[in-house]
């Protein structure tokens, strides 16, 4: 299958997604890629370094996806408990070729100077580089749009007051000389930051992904979104395979129910933005809970849309909760505006998520879940047509929603 996608399209695209989960504090991950570039430039480092130490501070919290977490990320300069999300994003990349030679600063990118010093891994500087300007982020965050130049000299101090402990000496030393100007402190603000990001976009050189790639990327992606929530485990990667299942079922073509697996694995994405607290809730949501929850199909589709080459599959992901009487969200899509790719994926997410366990109830049986399907066709929000496909094949379709049948297929 050919496919044109280019791969720093897709690293912009993820570093959209983990912004989410700041929920109203984002942009954490690309003021850390801006500073750790400006450091590179200083450090005299050529085009292809620059924009490796910039992709590595874009991607460094890939680990993350609890709003719990991310509280200490930008409030803490260390805390018990950090190393784990370092070692899950370490573990996440180096799972993926491309990505693989960033795995090993990840993995030491909250370790202490002092300990990190002894350990004989080329990663060492570039990894303490990160912890550092992650730190700094973390000192700043608080200060972005009311007083942040007034407190630039109290950061710098703090900073340089870990030296030998926290961060390299030698690495305090160039932060500090890459940080003296107002300019590099004015640019970690919105707009100017979005223009600095832009800038680096267009200055990239192209990397087109395999769809082989593009689906293990999409699988990055669906990894950080299920681990948000234990209610959720899996769930990314059960739509996708029943809604894979589905498509062939349907009739289509293998090029589209391969595409229709990575909308599967990319539909949630905008989850990343609701609450532990929201998502993990036993009792009825509140009306202002329920709003925040109806936004996360739109962010869902303003991540995707940024990637060029991927305009169908952001649609059918971002169509997955709106309904045939026009009634869904988070668009208000008629029936003649949703293709049979976003009908089988909102059939699939439905099948899957009463399959799996959530916080106000346990597992829901195939016969049941097809009486639920449905129900929705009668009240004109599913399709008939592929809740017919499902009551015909209910076995398989359970089977695969659990991944208890899942295929593998290989991409040319």
């Amino acid at each position: 299958m050919s496919v044109s996608v280019d791969l720093n399209q897709v690293i912009l695209a993820l570093t959209d997604a983990l912004d989410l989960v700041g929920i109203d504090e984002t942009a954490h991950g690309k003021r850390v890629g801006y500073m750790a570039f400006i450091c590179a430039e200083h450090l005299g480092l050529n085009k292809p370094a620059r924009e490796r130490l910039f992709n590595i501070g874009l991607l460094h919290d890939v680990g993350v996806s609890s709003s719990r977490e991310h509280k200490h990320l930008v409030s803490e300069m260390q805390w018990d408990g950090a190393q784990h999300h370092a070692v899950e994003g370490a573990e996440l990349l180096a799972s993926f070729p491309l990505l693989s030679d960033y795995s090993e600063v990840l993995r030491y990118h909250h370790t202490p100077w002092s300990q990190l010093k002894d350990i004989d891994t080329p990663a060492q500087h570039n990894a303490n580089l990160i912890f550092l300007v992650d730190r700094v982020d973390s000192l700043a965050a608080p200060h972005f749009g009311r007083d942040l130049l007034e407190q630039v000299a109290a950061i710098r101090a703090t900073i340089s007051s870990h030296s030998g402990t926290l961060f390299s000496p030698a690495l305090v030393e160039l932060f500090l000389e890459a940080s003296s100007a107002d300019a590099f402190w004015m640019m970690l603000e919105p707009p100017h930051l979005e223009r600095f990001i832009h800038d680096m976009e267009s200055h990239y050189d192209e990397h087109p992904l395999s769809f082989s790639e593009l689906k293990q990327l999409a699988s990055i992606f669906a990894h950080v979104v299920d681990a948000k929530s234990k209610f959720t485990v899996q769930h990314s990667y059960g739509v996708a395979n029943l809604a894979r299942h589905l498509a062939e079922l349907a009739g289509l073509d293998k090029d589209r129910a391969c595409k229709m697996e990575i909308a599967g694995l990319l539909h949630d994405i905008g989850k990343l933005r609701i609450p532990d607290e929201t998502l993990e809730k036993a009792a009825p949501l509140s009306e202002a809970e329920r709003r925040l929850m109806h936004r996360h199909s739109f962010e869902t589709y303003q991540v995707l849309r940024r990637i060029k080459g991927l305009s169908d599959i952001a649609l059918w992901a971002a169509y997955h909760h709106e309904t045939t009487d026009g009634m869904g969200y988070p668009f208000r899509r008629g029936s003649s505006e949703l293709s049979i790719e976003a009908r089988i994926i909102a059939v699939a997410d439905i099948f899957q998520a009463l399959a799996q366990r959530r916080p106000y109830r346990g597992p829901l049986p195939p016969q049941q879940i097809l009486a639920m399907l449905e129900k929705q066709v009668e009240n004109h929000k599913l399709d008939p047509q592929i809740v017919r496909l499902v009551a015909r094949n209910l076995e398989s379709c359970h089977r695969a929603a659990m991944l208890e049948q899942a295929q593998e297929i290989r991409y040319a």
